[in-house]
């Protein structure tokens, strides 16, 4: 099944041929978009936004404190 819905495609390469002809600007600056990366970024905010089918942030899932807490603990004492 494909990850990404036709939505996230059009607004994809509607990013990318305006980043590519200079007409592409971030949100609140109004710089110019230069990355590849970016563009696509704005692509897939702008498909979230219309209720795309595309999937979740890496950055807004919420990491398991369990895992944190033990590691979290005294570290041993290195020799020099």
């Amino acid at each position: 099944m494909a990850r990404y819905g036709k939505t996230a495609k059009s607004k994809v390469k509607r990013a990318m041929h305006e980043m590519k002809r200079g007409k592409l600007k971030s949100g609140r600056s109004g710089k110019k978009v230069k990355s590849r990366k970016q563009a696509i970024a704005i692509g897939l905010s702008e498909a979230r936004k219309r209720g795309g089918k595309v999937p979740r942030k890496a950055s807004s899932r919420k990491k398991s404190s369990s895992r944190r807490k033990s590691s979290s603990g005294k570290r041993s004492s290195r020799k020099k």
